[in-house]
């Protein structure tokens, strides 16, 4: 990562996912805790805690295809909405 690219923290400026928003958002409009969603996920065999789930809702952590599909199907919602939401394509 470029020093601009980081905070003095080292923590990144931009986020590493595009999809943590939304899925804090249908998180939140669902009533689940982080660690509720976390069992959710593991139905679909993820096996994501609660912190792994707050890095990725912070864009701290990056999210692999088959997570993405995961959350996807645990929310409710297509793999198109966790990307793009309702503003369409990017």
């Amino acid at each position: 990562m470029a020093q601009a690219d980081v905070t003095k923290f080292g923590t990144p400026v931009r986020p590493t996912n595009l999809i943590g928003p939304q899925v804090r958002y249908l998180r939140e409009r669902l009533g689940l805790t982080q660690d509720e969603l976390a069992g959710r996920l593991s139905r679909y065999g993820l096996e994501l805690d609660y912190v792994k789930i707050g890095q990725i809702e912070n864009g701290k952590r990056r999210v692999i295809d088959w997570e993405l599909v995961g959350f996807a199907r645990a929310l409710g919602v297509s793999v198109d909405w966790l990307l793009y939401g309702d503003e369409g394509r990017l």
